[in-house]
């Protein structure tokens, strides 16, 4: 029979499996990404400090989780690649090649499609979501930014930077259903919570602007900040942040069901990408021009503490996150 083990070594393997394991209810690992760099930072989201970097890749910007959450897909739109990453460990896990300028990526409700966008080449391209095969190739006016899809996976929308308007693409057949002009520059778009609105932050004219999409309409245009840029759902299904990013930026809340601007807070460097934690008391947003991750409290709504990260930094995602809307 074999020997068993004395208690003394069992007690240390118990230590030792518990000190690499991540905290039972908390984010563990952040990874925001250094666009100009080619970089990632891992930020430990406890003690809010970097405990790594690894060159990546050209021009990482955008970053989202697989549908089981078991990797992390960072798009390098100059190096044509999706790079996989473990959210908990940070470390890579593989390589597709020949994605062509993955710039913004999403996944349809239904899990039938994977988008992404090519800004640089003025093209949104539709793929499998398991194997990653090309399915159609659809040109865009010019730069397609982010995207949002309706309830029912039949559309995906794209924001259209340089020709400030929004196109629709009807995903069963992978044509384009419509394009409609939009105020200047838009770049973020979300689908309201109850699938009745668009709401576009336009960066040109600092607004949200509200598209009954089946009408194709605006309804209302809503004064948010200079160089509105992105939303980001708070978790309880009503309320968006919108961050302004400009150098002495804010970060705002929406009410999308008053369509009203409630709530506004200083943040400054450019704040763009954001998430929300899961227990919602803090904020996380990524500031372009100021090379760090700032951390909003959101119970005194002020700035908690910055995060010294690289150059440019662009997404920012960890596991502990509040819902998609």
């Amino acid at each position: 029979m074999p020997t068993a083990l004395p208690w003394k070594i069992l007690s240390r393997l118990a230590v030792l499996l518990l000190s690499v394991l991540p905290p039972v209810g908390h984010a563990g690992l952040a990874i925001a990404l250094n666009s100009a760099d080619g970089t990632i930072s891992l930020i430990d989201t406890e003690t809010y400090t970097v405990t790594g970097k690894a060159a990546v890749c050209k021009e990482p910007h955008h970053l989202m989780p697989t549908l089981d959450e078991k990797s992390l897909i960072v798009a390098c739109a100059a190096a044509n690649q999706l790079v996989f990453f473990d959210p908990v460990t940070g470390r890579e896990q593989k390589r597709i090649r020949d994605i062509s300028d993955p710039y913004q990526l999403g996944y349809s409700p239904d899990k039938k499609w994977f988008v992404a966008t090519s800004l640089r080449l003025d093209r949104v391209d539709l793929y499998d979501p398991v194997d990653f095969r090309l399915r159609a190739r659809l040109p865009a006016p010019k730069t397609p930014s982010h995207m949002a899809f309706d309830d029912a996976s039949e559309f995906v929308f794209i924001t259209l930077q340089d020709s400030s308007q929004v196109m629709a693409i009807h995903l069963a057949t992978q044509k384009i259903a419509w394009v409609m002009p939009v105020a200047t520059t838009p770049a973020g778009i979300v689908m309201s919570p109850d699938n009745r609105y668009l709401l576009v932050a336009c960066m040109g004219d600092g607004v949200v602007e509200v598209i009954d999409w089946r009408g194709q309409k605006s309804v209302k245009t809503v004064p948010v900040g200079t160089a509105t840029h992105n939303l980001q759902p708070k978790g309880d299904k009503r309320h968006f942040y919108v961050s302004n990013r400009a150098i002495d930026g804010s970060i705002a809340l929406f009410d999308s069901k008053t369509l009203t601007v409630i709530e506004k807070y200083e943040v400054p460097g450019g704040p763009d990408d954001m998430i929300v934690r899961g227990d919602g008391k803090e904020l996380w947003a990524t500031a372009r021009f100021a090379r760090r991750v700032q951390v909003v409290d959101l119970t005194t709504k002020k700035l908690k503490l910055s995060i010294p990260v690289g150059s440019s930094p662009h997404g920012v995602f960890f596991l502990n996150h509040a819902g998609l809307r």
